[in-house]
């Protein structure tokens, strides 16, 4: 017993790890065990709230999934450490959302629109040299003299397989709506994942042993960059409106929305240069520069980088954020609408590692569930109105 029981206090302290997990849910298969989880649920982690036992049999589907889903290949670099994480908080999540559906708190019903809203999926326009453009979706195969796309992910061939040399510099454009995302390779081997509402320009192939240079028109990319040494030294830079970062082979998060007053790069791997004006900063991994636009100012901070880069391995990461950011997020993946009766809803604060397959009606529930009555949710349509 005293196994399991460091199993559950490493579990609720968002310690365990996949093994962990595995004896867990073994444990709570036997009803007779389920008092011992509650208990420690109870006096670790939920000992100032007044507590029932909720519904393990939730719980215990929920840490099928995570497990099933943890046996999944990722293509994106993140530490395992994370991934864990972020399982240990969708299950604590439920568990607070199961906590507070006890109680007599009346929740909306969206269940009602719910075939109107839908979660984001791979999909994209591609605009090519010549002004033609190209939907990539699921299931949809695209082939062109310089790339190819089976609908979710865009590759480029690599300067190798490209013959001729490369005289004039052409550029495509890959936009992603509102409810989408989309992977890109372009031909000196960057990657590249774009997040919803998002446009990238960039070079069909790059001019050898010349700077690479693209630019993130608006919206959120993840670039995991090919190294310079790979390309005789040529240097990779990627622009804003607001800035110029030059980049050393490394992975790092560019966010600049049109609709943003701030424009945030955060570095998860390697070094890069930050122009901004007259200034010029260099980033260590874990730092994010910040720059509000009109100002020539960038402040420098550390910071946690999996909250960060959480959308890039298909979750929502919530760090006591206001309401008015994570429904910014939530109403560009599931391209909706939102409108507040109360600003003041605005600087409701919500803690949580959510998956964006769920329903944005599961989301909800949840936040409006911790909300202790603060907040409630209607759905019309495709318009999320806040009371």
């Amino acid at each position: 017993m005293a196994e399991i029981e460091k199993i559950i206090v490493k579990f609720l302290n968002q310690e365990s790890n996949y093994s962990e997990l595995e004896k867990l849910e073994t444990f709570i298969k036997n009803e007779q065990r389920i008092q011992v989880f509650n208990n420690f649920v109870k006096t670790q982690y939920l000992s100032t709230l007044s507590m029932t036992e909720y519904d393990v049999n939730k719980a215990k589907e929920t840490i099928k999934t995570r497990l099933k889903k943890g046996e999944q290949t990722r293509r994106v670099y993140l530490s395992k450490k994370i991934a864990v994480a972020a399982s240990i908080m969708l299950l604590l999540g439920m568990a607070f959302y199961l906590l507070y559906d006890n109680r007599p708190v009346k929740v909306s019903e969206p269940e009602k629109q719910s075939n109107l809203i839908v979660a984001g999926t791979d999909k994209a326009i591609l605009t090519l040299e010549n002004g033609n453009e190209v939907a990539l979706e699921k299931g949809k195969k695209i082939q062109t003299a310089k790339a190819s796309s089976n609908g979710e992910e865009l590759i480029y061939v690599d300067k190798e397989q490209n013959e001729t040399d490369v005289k004039e510099q052409m550029y495509n454009y890959l936009t992603i709506p509102r409810g989408g995302q989309f992977f890109v390779k372009l031909s000196d081997g960057t990657e590249v994942w774009l997040n919803s509402e998002s446009k990238l320009k960039y070079p069909v192939a790059f001019k050898d042993g010349l700077t690479r240079n693209v630019e993130l028109i608006y919206g959120e990319a993840y670039f995991k960059v090919s190294p310079s040494e790979e390309h005789k030294g040529a240097a990779f830079h990627v622009l804003t409106k607001s800035q110029e970062i030059n980049v050393l082979g490394t992975e790092f998060n560019v966010r600049a929305y049109n609709n943003e007053e701030l424009i945030s790069t955060t570095l998860v791997e390697g070094k890069i240069n930050i122009k901004k004006g007259e200034q010029s900063k260099t980033l260590r991994p874990n730092q994010q520069a910040r720059i509000s636009r009109g100002s020539d100012n960038m402040d420098i901070q550390e910071i946690d980088v999996s909250q960060e880069i959480a959308w890039v391995n298909g979750l929502f990461s919530f760090n006591e954020k206001p309401l008015g950011e994570i429904m910014t997020d939530l109403s560009r993946w599931y391209d909706t609408e939102v409108v507040y009766e109360n600003a003041k809803h605005k600087s409701f604060v919500f803690t949580g590692i959510l998956e964006r397959t769920e329903t944005v009606e599961d989301i909800l529930k949840l936040i409006e569930a911790t909300s202790e009555g603060q907040i409630k949710f209607e759905i019309n349509n495709k318009t999320i109105s806040i009371k």
